[in-house]
């Protein structure tokens, strides 16, 4: 008795191991159209039996996508020959196209995920992996002209999902084995452009996602990382996201602690929330490893003139622009630290003195900024000429003329 049980017990298990597909999945494969298939999935998800037959059924809508792909791009295989052959062109739905393949990139890269995952025995064995990789890598081109056409034609949503779509791809470890080298002209700037459409619809996640990429590109590196950190801080309305936002810079500064842009940023963000103590232990320590940082010699200059502090701030500001001898900014706050210095000077020989240096740094601030682009150096460089000469002094007149 004991024996026929035990035969029992393994007929049952062998008939467990080795079900069929479960009905969820049976469904969702019985499907022929896209949409339908995509709404099978997105309600039966939690009753499809493992992570196996979750991959089964997301590859079952990159299959259902990439026929429409297949479908489109031959067509345009076909024009090409009868446009050589005095033959007549067929239309091609680029629109279809262009969103079938988004979303077959989306598809994949879901499928991917269960696929790297333990199937019912246990192991991780993908099955769709390298067959989907490969056969959406050598179309996603597509993505990138057709959505050039609609940003052509101001179709912002359209130009996000596209370039969306092939910079996802670009940047996913599934398709990290294709060869990434044709595009490598072009893939940082589409990403770039990717970020600034998610910006402008107020998708802040992908943006951000978006402009990192687009940094990978020496081409791109500055202004991808100019637009990212302003975009950062162009949406903070609460504390939490002035927090979220330090946090986001604090980790970039991490991975790149000799980046004084993003340095000057994150003491930026500490000033705006008169955090004190963070700032200056930012500075002080980007000091100790980087003694001749602009940013951070500059940092410690405005924040001794915050503090009404001339002397020290005279100090840090000469040492900044001994870094940076080009710098009209900070010759302007130079000079005005030096005016403020003259002007509560009651020693008429350092008055003089104090007036003179800041008469020497205001000209070189006109030197490198003579439109005032980028610093208000004008009345203040009068100010200096007017307590060292005198009104009537014709070097003072002239710079009236200039305020």
């Amino acid at each position: 008795m004991k024996k026929v049980m035990m035969m029992a017990m393994m007929f049952v298990a062998s008939a467990t191991a080795f079900a069929g597909d479960s009905d969820a999945l049976k469904a969702i494969i019985k499907s022929k159209n896209y949409a339908e298939a995509a709404k099978l999935v997105q309600s039966s998800l939690g009753q499809l039996a493992d992570n196996s037959e979750k991959a089964k059924a997301y590859n079952h809508l990159v299959d259902l996508a990439m026929d429409k792909v297949s479908k489109e791009t031959g067509t345009i295989a076909e024009n090409m020959v009868a446009k050589q052959t005095g033959g007549k062109e067929k239309p091609v739905d680029q629109i279809g196209l262009a969103d079938a393949l988004s979303d077959a990139i989306d598809m994949a890269i879901e499928c991917n995920k269960y696929d790297q995952l333990p199937n019912a025995k246990g192991k991780v064995s993908p099955k769709f992996e390298k067959k989907n990789a490969e056969r959406i890598w050598g179309v996603r081109h597509h993505l990138v002209t057709i959505g050039q056409e609609e940003a052509q034609k101001g179709n912002s949503a359209a130009v996000l999902k596209y370039w969306g779509a092939f910079t996802d791809s670009a940047n996913d470890p599934m398709f990290a084995s294709q060869d990434h080298k044709p595009e490598a002209e072009y893939a940082g700037q589409v990403a770039y452009f990717a970020g600034r459409y998610a910006f402008e619809a107020k998708d802040f996640a992908r943006a951000d996602r978006y402009l990192e990429a687009a940094m990978k590109d020496p081409s791109q590196r500055a202004d991808a990382e100019n637009y990212r950190l302003w975009a950062m801080r162009s949406n903070l309305k609460t504390h939490e996201d002035s927090v979220a936002c330090v946090n986001q810079l604090k980790a970039m500064y991490e991975k790149e602690p000799n980046n004084d842009t993003v340095l000057d940023v994150l003491n930026s963000m500490y000033d705006s929330m008169k955090d004190r103590k963070a700032q200056t232990a930012l500075l002080d320590g980007h000091l100790a490893k980087f003694p001749n940082s602009f940013a951070a010699l500059a940092g410690k200059g405005l924040m001794a003139m915050s503090a009404n502090d001339a002397p020290q701030a005279i100090e840090w500001l000469k040492k900044a622009s001994a870094a940076k001898p080009d710098n009209a900014v900070i010759y302007t706050y130079l000079g005005i630290c030096y005016n403020q210095q003259g002007a509560t000077t009651e020693d008429p020989a350092k008055r003089k003195e104090f007036f003179k240096n800041a008469v020497e740094v205001f000209d070189k601030a006109k030197q490198y900024d003579p439109n005032r682009q980028m610093s208000n150096w004008g009345y203040p460089r009068y100010q200096a000429y007017y307590a060292l000469y005198g009104d009537n002094d014709p070097r003072t007149k002239a710079a009236e003329a200039d305020k």
